[in-house]
């Protein structure tokens, strides 16, 4: 069964209501402006004619930008300070969700000055957890391999530093090159790290590193000298 079409002169009237609302609409947009061009102009004129309110605002809002860069300041040097102060012990390390451990080796690595330093682990990694930039400007690319039984998990095999490798420095202008655990790495790793010039970080530097106050490059050899103009 079809539908019946309305009445012809139904039909003629849609079109005549949308041009009314278009017009409805194109007027209210028109008296609109005119409203918000006669306020702007009275409060043109009346600031005209009371010029201490400009004034007025001006120093307030100097003193408004004075107090947001004492604020700011003051955050950053609190950080600073927090960061400079920052300390693991293995059972800490130990007790983290592995996401959490991609962000301690991120906090420790601002505290040694990389203020660059970002967790992008995740879907897509390429096998980079954290990236950071040295004060000496050499760039670093870390895998965080986490075990939560710590010496007694399973080791990091070759596999994993393969896959870093393949990666970090094509994408990443890797300068430095680390996988760091708070387990231990298979027998095969150190052998394979030398040929690839990459660096380990097993669970004894680990604890060195985040307990004391030295950073990462005074403690694995064969660093990359600083880049040029640093």
């Amino acid at each position: 069964m079809t539908a019946r079409r309305p009445p012809a002169r139904l039909r003629k009237r849609r079109p005549a209501k949308r041009r009314q609302r278009q017009g409805d609409q194109l007027l209210g947009l028109a008296v609109g402006g005119l409203v918000v061009s006669a306020l702007l102009s009275a409060l043109v004129s009346w600031l005209s004619a009371n010029p201490w309110v400009l004034a007025l605002l001006g120093v307030v809002a100097v003193a408004a930008t004075a107090w947001w860069v004492h604020h700011r300041q003051r955050r950053l040097r609190q950080e600073r300070t927090r960061r400079q102060g920052l300390r693991y012990v293995l059972p800490q390390l130990d007790a983290l969700h592995h996401r959490d451990f991609e962000y301690a080796v991120r906090d420790l690595m601002r505290r040694d000055g990389c203020t660059d330093a970002r967790q992008i682990g995740g879907a897509g990694d390429n096998g980079a957890d954290v990236l950071a930039t040295d004060p000496m400007g050499r760039t670093w690319v870390i895998q965080c391999k986490h075990r939560k039984a710590g010496d007694y998990g399973s080791a990091v095999g070759t596999p994993d530093l393969q896959r870093v490798n393949g990666c970090a420095r094509q994408l990443y202008g890797a300068d430095v090159v680390l996988v760091v655990t708070n387990g231990r790495f298979s027998a095969r790793c150190a052998p394979l790290a030398g040929q690839l010039h990459m660096h380990l970080a097993d669970r004894r530097t680990l604890a060195t590193w985040a307990g004391g106050g030295r950073p990462l490059w005074e403690l694995l050899p064969k660093i990359p000298a600083p880049r040029k103009g640093r």
